[in-house]
């Protein structure tokens, strides 16, 4: 159960090119794809953590139409408030 060199190092590539939650899902379906031991082989193949997988096929499982539709990769509301938010 293994793909071929070719095929890896174009896997390589694009996990590289991926933000950290695109990550975890190609990681974690790629193991999904691989059935028994695909957790263990792509965690060796693409150097990220058994955790990493884990999570992403919590995020797969949880995926809806809403999420898979949205360009954002972060929750609106995040991050320092204007100073006028605190002056009152």
């Amino acid at each position: 159960m293994s793909y071929s060199n070719s095929i890896e190092s174009e896997m390589k590539k694009i996990y590289k090119s991926l933000s950290e939650k695109d990550k975890r899902r190609y990681a974690a379906r790629e193991a999904q794809k691989l059935g028994w031991g695909g957790i263990s082989y792509v965690m060796q193949l693409l150097g990220c953590s058994r955790n990493t997988i884990i999570n992403g096929l919590e995020d797969l499982e949880k995926m809806d139409s809403e999420t898979l539709n949205s360009s954002r990769i972060r929750k609106k509301g995040g991050g320092r408030k204007k100073y006028s938010v605190y002056s009152n």
